[in-house]
């Protein structure tokens, strides 16, 4: 069974700084479109607020913005 994408087309996310990546890939994106993937790590297609590069990233490399979080509907709790 092919696991869910975590984030949906429109919503901010930050990459998460790795040590080994490109300086200027850090910072907010939004994702443009879901890719198919087999592998546990889904990946995306995601667009930079700075400058428009485009480029495909995994899910474990980025984290939900504070917009995107604070757009979240939560369950309510009983």
């Amino acid at each position: 069974m092919q696991q869910q994408h975590r984030f949906r087309i429109g919503e901010d996310v930050e990459l998460i700084p790795r040590h080994f990546s490109p300086r200027e890939a850090h910072g907010r994106y939004t994702i443009t479109r879901l890719l198919p993937n087999d592998s546990m790590d889904r990946e995306y297609r995601v667009k930079s607020g700075h400058d428009g590069h485009e480029r495909v990233v995994r899910e474990s490399e980025m984290r939900a913005s504070a917009t995107t979080l604070a757009s979240r509907t939560w369950p309510s709790e009983s």
